[in-house]
């Protein structure tokens, strides 16, 4: 009987469902949500809209007519002094009074032409001059200029003229034999005249931002 019920106590443990062990399952605690620092006061603001280049202009090319003449010119008269004077003094001469008149009549015109240019931006009106002396002189388009373009007969024939910007002092800035000086001058209105709305925009925005606090700092919110 000791036996029987063994068995049937072995039985019945055999038979009966084992209980699942409890599952550990390990989550990952959240990573802490950092807040934004504050810019310091005082701290640029990135502009809204970024500075685009409008035009890159140059005077016409039509400047360089005479400096190329005068090299076809001077290369014609030493090639003819060569045959001319067969002495070796005499033909040193010669190439050292026409490389002179080169450099000084060719090459340094075509190089005045070269480094002056102007940039007109959606902003400024940038302009940079000078072989040896580099000089850069920029205007805020946002203050607005009186822009008026003049042409002589000359001009007019190969649609070039100068483009007049009064900038309020006693000599006006000259942007001189430009291609194309109408289509110059209503770019110029049309830029003014949006960046003058754009910096009213920004100075209602201003004006009208909240202050903290009772104290305010002169330039600063």
């Amino acid at each position: 009987m000791s036996r029987a019920s063994k068995r049937s106590g072995a039985s019945a443990r055999a038979s009966s469902p084992r209980e699942p062990a409890p599952a550990l399952a390990l989550q990952s605690a959240p990573a802490p949500v950092s807040a934004p620092t504050p810019a310091p006061l005082g701290a640029p603001v990135a502009p809204a809209t970024p500075e685009r280049v409008v035009a890159r202009l140059r005077r016409s090319a039509r400047v360089l007519f005479f400096p190329a003449v005068l090299f076809i010119a001077v290369v014609g008269v030493a090639v003819y002094a060569f045959g001319v004077f067969p002495d070796d003094w005499q033909r040193i001469a010669i190439i050292a009074a026409a490389g002179l008149v080169v450099v000084l009549g060719c090459l340094l015109p075509f190089l005045a032409w070269l480094t002056r240019r102007t940039t007109i931006t959606t902003r400024r009106i940038i302009m940079r001059s000078g072989v040896f002396v580099r000089t850069r002189q920029e205007l805020l388009l946002s203050r607005g200029y009186d822009v008026t373009v003049r042409q002589t007969p000359g001009q007019r024939v190969f649609g070039s003229g100068s483009v007049r910007i009064n900038t309020g002092h006693e000599r006006p800035l000259v942007l001189r034999d430009l291609p194309r000086p109408a289509l110059v001058q209503s770019a110029l209105h049309e830029l003014m005249i949006s960046s003058n709305t754009i910096t009213a925009d920004r100075r209602r925005a201003q004006q009208s931002a909240p202050l903290d606090g009772d104290t305010v700092v002169w330039g600063r919110h």
